[in-house]
């Protein structure tokens, strides 16, 4: 039997959730006689699966042996596929190494560029693919799945009014636009009981414990509030670190918004649309990949900023460096008005449905092993 192997994150966060979906395809098609390999399996970093829904100590199990397995027997000719940053990607188990990764930005630096030019490199964005050609950079696509295993349409009631919910999702920093959002939607519609937004912004990230985490993230809050008290109808939600919960989150709203200025892939946008929410996008980057005007009210950007902030992105690094989207506040409010009209119209996005067969688990599967098919 042919062997291959995965060098993969398991744990709680973007790069981590696809991972997991990954496997647990795996898992269920190896139960079923169905996977024509043996399989090797490196983590990056740590096992952590707890942010995920139901899963069988069986499972548990399998990785552990996957783990084991290839410790014992594993040897570098053994072809293999790497999901991680650009930055870090060298290390590496094999000779022969598949890297999916995230790009968000428009300028890849050198080291960025020498890094792809030295193994097989897929990126989940084809805004991504096409900045990466233009400088003579050959990567490919590989679109990511819906995670049916977390996330499922619940019937479920979360008011007893008629209010219309806006949800806003990602860690909050600069990129994502999220002060820009906040701002200009608390203008418009702070205070109107008619309307809600709830923010799951937190940003893990912020801090070296969670203590100075709630801090940091209090005050980024502090900060782009404006010294405006909050409204009544603006919330900001804690970490949500299991998937079931989330999953509650995505279901409580009508109305995704996703104005990030760069993304690859746009994860809660993704997995909300196909939850059947109405959503409100910056027609760019990844979103361009997977979203169409049919399943979603779009934003023209209006032009590019910087994308340094010196927290996450920092001016002369060696990686992540460029510009993301900007966009216009009045577009944006246009925007949500017309999102609310589709909403009172048809609650459910039945367009948005489709994305969960389009993408799913069993294509992204396919796509992977197709990786190793030289």
């Amino acid at each position: 039997m042919e062997k291959i192997a995965l060098h993969l994150p398991i744990n709680s966060v973007s790069f981590g959730q696809v991972s997991t979906v990954l496997l647990r395809t795996l898992f269920e098609r190896e139960k079923a006689d169905a996977l024509p390999y043996e399989l090797y399996l490196f983590p990056i970093g740590g096992v952590d699966l707890s942010s995920q829904t139901t899963v069988s100590q069986e499972f548990q199990n399998w990785i552990q042996s996957k783990i084991a397995k290839a410790f014992e027997s594993h040897n570098r000719n053994t072809p293999i596929f790497k999901l991680w940053h650009l930055n870090g990607s060298l290390e590496s188990y094999s000779n022969n190494q598949a890297l999916l990764t995230f790009y968000e930005l428009d300028n890849p630096t050198r080291v960025e560029m020498n890094v792809a030019r030295n193994q097989k490199v897929l990126m989940s964005s084809q805004y991504a693919v096409s900045v990466f050609k233009m400088f003579g950079v050959n990567v490919e696509f590989l679109p990511l799945p819906f995670d049916s295993y977390n996330y499922q349409v619940l019937d479920k009631k979360y008011h007893v009014d008629d209010r219309i919910v806006f949800n806003l999702c990602g860690k909050l920093e600069r990129r994502k636009h999220h002060a820009k959002i906040i701002q200009s939607w608390i203008k418009k519609f702070g205070g109107n009981p008619k309307y809600a937004l709830q923010c799951a912004t937190y940003n893990v990230f912020l801090g070296a414990n969670p203590q100075e985490c709630d801090r940091n993230n209090n005050e980024m809050i502090r900060q782009l509030l404006q010294g405006v008290e909050k409204p009544f109808n603006v919330s900001f939600l804690p970490h949500m670190r299991e998937n079931s919960v989330y999953n509650d989150f995505l279901n409580s709203g009508n109305i995704i918004i996703g104005m990030s200025g760069g993304e690859g892939w746009g994860l809660p946008e993704f997995q909300s649309i196909a939850l059947g929410k109405h959503a409100v996008l910056l027609n760019a980057h990844s979103y361009k990949t997977w979203a169409t005007p049919e399943m979603c009210t779009f934003v023209q950007p209006s032009g590019k900023i910087s994308a340094i902030d010196n927290m996450f992105f920092k001016q002369g690094e060696p990686y992540n460096q460029g510009q993301i989207f900007d966009w216009l506040e009045d577009e944006f409010i246009a925007a949500c008005e017309t999102a609310i009209e589709k909403v009172k119209s048809n609650k459910v996005n039945t367009k948005g449905l489709a994305l969960q067969t389009e993408y799913s688990k069993d294509i992204f599967t396919d796509n992977v092993l197709k990786t190793f098919i030289s």
